[in-house]
């Protein structure tokens, strides 16, 4: 057997011969002679000289490989009460035949295409029919505001539109049409057409000339054949919210981002070819990109495309029922998801409602996971629970436990180590190394390896001020955190949620960790809040479990002795209050800096993710019940 430090000193050893070695998972139509293309840092270049196809390695070479009938896709949708199968032979003629169709209406390779769509097997579809006729997709999360579509489709430019005519979300249809027909008109780009896939539970109206219905669209074409890619040609552009409020346009390349993924499947979710994989997000954010459409299929894998929500479609059991129903063997999710279960569910009488025989870990990724989350998920469901820690920007995971070469030993609040391709140092303010166990900015050094950002979408200046400027050499992932004595990573906050208390540099993530050990509490949310006298104080967000009826103000008192009792009086922790939830994007990620600016009395731009705008209200509310904003 392998042992990690043996494959990461590999790597270091040899970074061309590894990334080399890890190219013969991929089917090339001409093979690479080289992994790296340095020729013009930082712009660096994956397998360049490779040509490829990543529908073909995703979808049809499985297909060619006899294994055709296997299933592919299992779409799973509480919300609608129905689910349904694709196999790879079935896959194949929809992507084929859907391809097919946008070349005959003149996409070509190079070509833009936005997705706009709801956890449906066509969205996966879509995404891999450009892929096979080398169109660049750009899957915009469906139900996104109008002007923010807007705004993505005068960057990106597409030549077309898929979308659906509908999203649904627990007892509310979401209409896609009227917002795509609205971010049309905004837009100074406008696309050729649109191709709209119309479900039963809405028909939107399609504007002649213009809109085209998804299944009329590819009658009678000839299915498309798999077009030659360059390894270094875009696959995807996927946006990120900026600080500007110009969304980053996030570049996958095609080549890198399949070797990258392959590796991944097999070393760090020790997954095989037919075993069923279940990444519990949604195809608009990263995590959909690279979990449950590319590195499944590219592996042979059957991925679950699941429409519903971990709690509430109907109940907290639902994420068990299908583990149990479709034999998942790795699950992972956001920790969000798992404090709504451990919330609705703290004794989990809905894990014992169901056998799981098949699951063997849950990994989870997209926030801090704290440990009390981890901890309840492993006395639940008995299996290794591991944290690991990506950015939309890398497509996969920077540090994590590689379960397929060897299960290092979990310490909690720790993503554990920094994977191959990755070297990962803890700097100060001027780019020195701090010492270990010290909290400093988390940067990698360059090349950062196959399968990350080369660029942002037409921004290559934006691109080294957004992550290469500050410190020359490295790429900042912008987070904060520190390494210990092993070369175990702990992620400790983004670096603006590192705050400063009368001269002490202190993580709200560290905070939030006590807090969240208190057993009342199932989730919470410490921000640094402006104060004349010490520069910034923590003030924490307390939500509590369902059926918890102690007086809050109590709750408060103790869960600001923890922290005085874990931390210290240098935390200056006293501000506290109960909310009933915190607001939070789409995809699970607490909006911090937006209740940051409530509370300094701040003009903010509403995030465009947001999940529920009347959170912010609610947040309003227990804010002035601290006395914030303080008034001048």
């Amino acid at each position: 057997m392998t042992s990690y430090a043996e494959v990461y000193a590999r790597w270091k050893a040899d970074p061309e011969g590894f990334w080399m070695e890890a190219a013969e998972a991929v089917d090339w139509i001409e093979k690479p002679t080289r992994a790296l293309d340095d020729a013009n840092p930082p712009f660096y270049r994956w397998f360049a000289d490779g040509v490829c196809n990543t529908c073909w390695n995703a979808v049809d070479r499985h297909v060619e490989a006899g294994r055709g009938k296997q299933p592919a896709i299992i779409h799973d949708s509480p919300i609608t009460g129905t689910r349904h199968v694709i196999t790879y032979a079935e896959l194949r003629d929809r992507v084929a035949s859907l391809a097919g169709a946008l070349k005959a209406r003149g996409v070509a390779k190079g070509d833009r295409v936005i997705i706009y769509m709801p956890m449906v097997p066509e969205a996966v579809e879509a995404m891999l029919a450009c892929a096979r006729i080398g169109a660049i997709h750009s899957v915009v999360f469906g139900g996104f505001a109008a002007h923010e579509l807007a705004v993505r489709i005068d960057d990106a430019t597409p030549k077309a539109i898929i979308a659906a005519s509908c999203g649904l979300e627990p007892g509310r249809v979401v209409h896609y049409k009227p917002l795509i027909d609205a971010a049309i008109e905004q837009a100074r780009h406008k696309p050729d057409f649109c191709v709209i896939f119309q479900r039963e539970q809405e028909v939107a109206k399609l504007i002649e000339g213009r809109d085209l219905d998804w299944h009329a669209f590819q009658y009678g074409v000839e299915p498309a054949p798999c077009e030659p890619a360059g390894g270094a040609d875009p696959l995807y552009i996927l946006y990120t919210s900026g600080t500007t409020g110009q969304p980053k346009g996030v570049v996958r390349a095609n080549a890198g981002h399949m070797v990258a993924l392959s590796w991944t499947m097999k070393n760090i979710y020790d997954i095989a070819p037919g075993e069923v994989f279940w990444a519990a997000s949604d195809v608009g954010w990263v995590v959909g990109h690279s979990y449950i459409v590319y590195a499944p299929l590219l592996i042979g894998a059957t991925t679950i495309v699941f429409e519903g929500k971990p709690v509430g479609t109907p109940d907290a059991g639902t994420f068990w029922r299908v583990i149990s129903e479709h034999g998942v063997k790795a699950l992972f999710t956001a920790p969000t998801a798992f404090r709504a279960i451990k919330r609705d569910d703290p004794k989990g009488e809905f894990v014992r409602k169901y056998a799981m025989p098949s699951l063997r870990t849950l990994f989870l990724a997209g926030e801090r996971a704290d440990p009390d989350t981890i901890k309840w998920a492993a006395d639940q469901l008995k299996v290794p629970v591991i944290d690991h820690w990506w950015q939309t920007e890398t497509g996969y995971a920077i540090a994590a436990n590689p379960v397929g070469i060897e299960l290092l030993p979990v310490k909690l609040g720790s993503p554990t180590m920094a994977m191959p391709g990755y070297d990962v140092r803890i700097l100060d303010e001027a780019g020195h190394e701090v010492p270990r166990g010290q909290l400093g900015a988390i940067a990698v050094r360059l090349p950062l390896p196959p399968g990350t950002l080369p660029t942002l979408w037409n921004a290559d200046d934006r691109f080294r001020k957004s992550y290469l400027n500050t410190f020359p050499g490295y790429y900042e992932t912008g987070d904060a955190g520190m390494m210990d004595e092993d070369g175990y990573l702990y992620i400790m906050a983004r670096t603006d949620d590192v705050i400063n208390v009368a001269g002490h540099r202190l993580s709200t993530g560290a905070m939030e960790e006590v807090l969240a050990s208190h057993p009342d509490v199932a989730e919470c949310a410490v921000i640094g809040v402006a104060d004349e006298l010490k520069g910034q104080l923590p003030m924490g967000f307390l939500c509590l479990n369902k059926g918890c009826n102690r007086p809050h103000d109590e709750i408060v008192r103790e869960c600001v002795r923890l922290v005085r009792d874990e931390i210290g009086p240098v935390a200056a922790f006293k501000l506290a209050t109960v909310v009933d939830r915190l607001p939070k994007t789409r995809s699970g990620k607490i909006l911090r800096a937006t209740m940051v600016k409530i509370a300094d009395g701040q003009d903010f731009k509403m995030p465009a993710t947001i999940d529920d705008p009347a959170i912010l209200d609610e947040i309003r509310g227990a804010l002035s019940g601290l006395g914030y904003p303080q008034r001048a």
